[in-house]
């Protein structure tokens, strides 16, 4: 999800090839799937003749790669550090914790609880974050890696019952950034693989 969305703001053409998490066993453990990520997760980019695997990476790497079209990083080295601050508690201080490999380990009637507690702990200090440097979006008036990181991160925190009125910075800058087009087309339920009773209902 992420990867899509900063694709679609760098204006990369791709092919996507969905790879099912729990279909016979789940999809990324397969001989195949393995000889392009050895770590057996989603996702994958091949392009401009290399295979990269870890979604903030692959940020990292387009951003250098084609820093001219729609940057997604600031120049000033400050306000830089903010963005990868903010991306990193979602990356490594929330998401992990709550990914399908791990929450599978989780006695069931404790997954919600484990997802929820986790995703509160690290909206608080993202609110809190948000609050010295948020404009538009979360670092200033132009999109970048935090925001990217963000949609995806409020997504998963509906899943798991987290009051988004508990986060009201939180909230604003993921509506605001749902009307984004380039969030729009990257939105899980707009992807081939989406289950139907994911899919936007028709009016």
């Amino acid at each position: 999800w992420r990867v899509r969305i900063a694709l679609a703001m760098k204006k990369i053409k791709y092919k996507q090839v969905p790879v099912h998490l729990l279909n016979n066993g789940g999809e990324q453990h397969s001989d195949q799937y393995k000889s392009m990520n050895l770590m057996e997760q989603v996702p994958t980019l091949l392009i401009d003749d290399i295979t990269l695997t870890q979604s903030l990476a692959i940020l990292e790497y387009l951003e250098e790669s084609r820093p001219d079209v729609r940057p997604l990083l600031p120049g000033d080295p400050k306000l830089r550090f903010k963005v990868k601050q903010l991306s990193e508690i979602i990356n490594a201080g929330i998401q992990p914790l709550q990914n399908l490999s791990f929450i599978l380990d989780i006695e069931p009637e404790m997954k919600l609880k484990w997802g929820h507690d986790h995703i509160y702990k690290g909206f608080i200090a993202i609110e809190n974050l948000l609050r010295d440097v948020a404009g538009k979006y979360c670092v200033g008036d132009e999109i970048t890696f935090a925001d990217i990181l963000l949609v995806p991160q409020v997504y998963n925190a509906t899943r798991f019952k987290v009051n988004m009125d508990d986060f009201p910075m939180i909230k604003r800058i993921n509506e605001v950034l749902s009307e984004v087009e380039e969030f729009k087309e990257a939105h899980y339920s707009c992807q081939p693989d989406t289950p139907e009773e994911l899919r936007p209902k028709s009016e």
